[in-house]
């Protein structure tokens, strides 16, 4: 087993229709406004971007980001990661009831070498790590769609 190999799969429920969530998605350069660990968006290209993410642990993530899928009609976005993590993410998003099905998805390689050393051990705390990130971008997206801006903690 390669311990520094993650695979990660959430779903959030949002009250919002998908092209609303979407309209969020598209557009990373805003994460940081609604979602508190993405700490940075630099745009270095039309469809690529450096971002820094740091969840409640004391170290920070920067990776390249360049989108491979951007899909209105279906409501995909996919990107592919080099950096501190290598691999990609994908987001997307359904219509369910009267609202949206989120689904994100993640397959990356650790390149950090802090995180490299520490992966037997650390690997509970990382991904607990990784869970409140998750979450506190659940609540930030739903508080964005209200109309509230984000940054809900």
């Amino acid at each position: 087993m390669d311990w520094s190999h993650y695979r990660f799969r959430s779903l959030w429920r949002l009250a919002a229709g998908p092209e609303a969530v979407y309209r969020v998605l598209e557009r990373p350069d805003a994460y940081p406004e609604w979602w508190p660990q993405v700490r940075e968006v630099r745009p270095t290209g039309e469809t690529t971007g450096v971002l820094v993410f740091r969840s409640l642990l004391p170290y920070d993530l920067v990776v390249t980001a360049r989108a491979t899928r951007q899909d209105p009609r279906r409501r995909v976005l996919e990107a592919a990661l080099e950096g501190d993590l290598e691999g990609w993410v994908r987001w997307t998003a359904g219509p369910a009831g009267h609202g949206t099905r989120l689904v994100f998805e993640q397959e990356v390689v650790v390149r950090k070498p802090l995180m490299r050393r520490l992966a037997v051990p650390g690997r509970p705390l990382f991904l607990a790590n990784h869970t409140l990130m998750m979450y506190a971008g659940l609540r930030g997206m739903r508080a964005r769609l209200a109309g509230g801006g984000g940054h809900v903690v």
